[in-house]
């Protein structure tokens, strides 16, 4: 059967609180029987000394037997064991047993002791768990002491057994007392295993319908934040996830539409007017005129289909930095030269270029002359008929390699500049006044400007100017 994640770790808490507790329980049983048997053959040897010193002594006495029969079933029932002893031959000549007292025959004189108990003993001390070659129907503690005569000769052994069940009642007392005495804990440690483990699995659960849902489609679902441990955080990354992809996936859509409608506006002027020409709808002497119109719509596409390559190279990381040490005004003195016409087209006014000097910089060659190509290419769109263009390109204090440009003109909205870097953005007037635009140049420079751990920022005054400022490690 399949266990889910709460399962598992539930009974896995379970049986190692449940082993645990075993092996506690069989490590206790061990130490306290090997206590006890170490207790109970003390007491035995005790006793059975004490004996054998009294019949020693008693010996020279008429009535020893019946004196020795009354001492030994005394002490026999005080410490809850038969007291018996054997001579040198294994047999028994008194006893303390009930059946010795009432008919002078009981199960330790049926037949004599073996000679290897009877060596045993009166070697020093012999000492058994077991049942003395049969003798017993049970597991007995067993001790035999030498028994002597009145002279130091040894005559026989003093022998006291006692009952090993004894010993499995109080085992099994504790036992009883250990598992009664631990019952309302560990009920109550369950309940609570249960509930931390509900509590601990609660967001992963939500996790996992979550994800499902967002395989499907659906972005809404967020994770309750209830903690601030490892699995809150892991719910607050995986909110971020959610968001981050609620992000991508509305630039997915907001880029499959800009780009529908970039592609869709030439290709239908380019339709119409072919569809013109074709018909004669179009007059012949005006058909120069609209396919003028149509090769721009075209170079138009075409500057469209490279800016998305560009950015698909630089987004995937395929582009690798080419790194090398260059004079970043050279590359602004070679593009302004370039673009001569344009600037004498719309009597601009350049200004800075006298100022600046020599400015090297470790970087991508072809990518930063592609920003400064975007960011002048910009500028002159922009800039009013007689206005300026100034710029400036210098290394601070930091290290940082710093690059400015500012041109007159209509400006930015403030509100529209935190999107100016954006794909497909325009302002409604760039939109209506340059058509050969694409919108994907600042958002370009900007991901250029990034892979060189650099920054971009702009600045607008409305009526007056529009100014870009980049900066990267020189």
């Amino acid at each position: 059967m399949k266990l889910n994640l709460f399962k598992k770790y539930f009974l896995t808490t379970a049986v190692i609180v449940i082993l645990s507790l075993t092996f506690i329980m069989t490590t206790l049983s061990f130490f306290v029987s090997s206590f006890l048997a170490r207790e109970k053959r003390s007491l035995l040897s005790e006793n059975c000394r004490t004996i054998s010193t009294i019949a020693t002594e008693g010996m020279k006495t008429q009535d020893f037997l019946d004196n020795m029969s009354m001492i030994i079933r005394v002490l026999g029932r005080a410490i809850e064991a038969n007291i018996f002893l054997a001579d040198s031959g294994g047999n028994v000549f008194v006893c303390s047993c009930n059946d010795w007292i009432i008919s002078g025959k009981c199960i330790h004189n049926e037949s004599a002791i073996s000679q290897r108990i009877i060596s045993a003993a009166v070697k020093g001390e012999y000492y058994e768990v077991g049942t003395m070659d049969n003798k017993y129907n049970d597991v007995f503690y067993t001790i035999g002491i030498p028994l002597y005569d009145t002279v130091g000769n040894t005559i026989g052994a003093v022998f006291a057994s006692s009952p090993a069940s004894s010993l499995k009642s109080f085992l099994g007392n504790i036992f009883r007392m250990f598992l009664l005495s631990s019952a309302i804990p560990l009920i109550l440690m369950f309940f609570s295993m249960y509930a931390i483990t509900f509590r601990l699995t609660r967001p992963l659960r939500l996790m996992s319908d979550a994800a499902r849902s967002m395989a499907k489609g659906d972005f809404s679902k967020r994770i309750p934040i209830t903690s601030d441990d490892e699995i809150g955080e892991l719910a607050l990354a995986f909110n971020q996830m959610s968001n981050s992809l609620v992000q991508l996936e509305g630039m997915r859509r907001s880029f499959i539409a800009n780009v529908s409608h970039e592609l869709k506006t030439p290709m239908t002027t380019i339709g119409g007017f072919i569809d013109g020409i074709i018909d004669g709808t179009i007059e012949p002497d005006k058909h120069k005129y609209y396919l003028e119109i149509v090769s721009s719509e075209i170079k138009r596409l075409s500057r469209l289909v490279q800016s998305m390559l560009s950015l698909a190279k630089l987004e995937s990381g395929e582009m690798k930095l080419n790194v090398t040490a260059f004079n970043i005004s050279e590359v602004l003195f070679s593009i302004v030269v370039s673009q001569e016409q344009r600037i004498e087209a719309k009597n601009i006014d350049i200004r800075g270029l006298d100022r600046i000097s020599e400015v090297i910089v470790n970087a991508d060659k072809d990518l930063i002359h592609q920003v400064i190509y975007n960011l002048v290419d910009n500028a002159l769109k922009f800039t009013n008929e007689g206005g300026y263009i100034s710029f400036n390109i210098y290394t601070d204090n930091d290290g940082y390699v710093i690059f400015k440009i500012r041109n007159s003109g209509e400006g930015i909205p403030q509100k529209e500049l935190p999107y100016i870097f954006e794909r497909f953005y325009k302002t409604d007037k760039s939109r209506s006044a340059v058509k050969e635009s694409t919108g994907l140049g600042l958002y370009i420079v900007k991901t250029i400007i990034d892979i060189h751990r650099g920054t971009i920022t702009v600045r607008s005054m409305p009526g007056e100017y529009t100014e870009f400022e980049f900066k990267i490690p020189a």
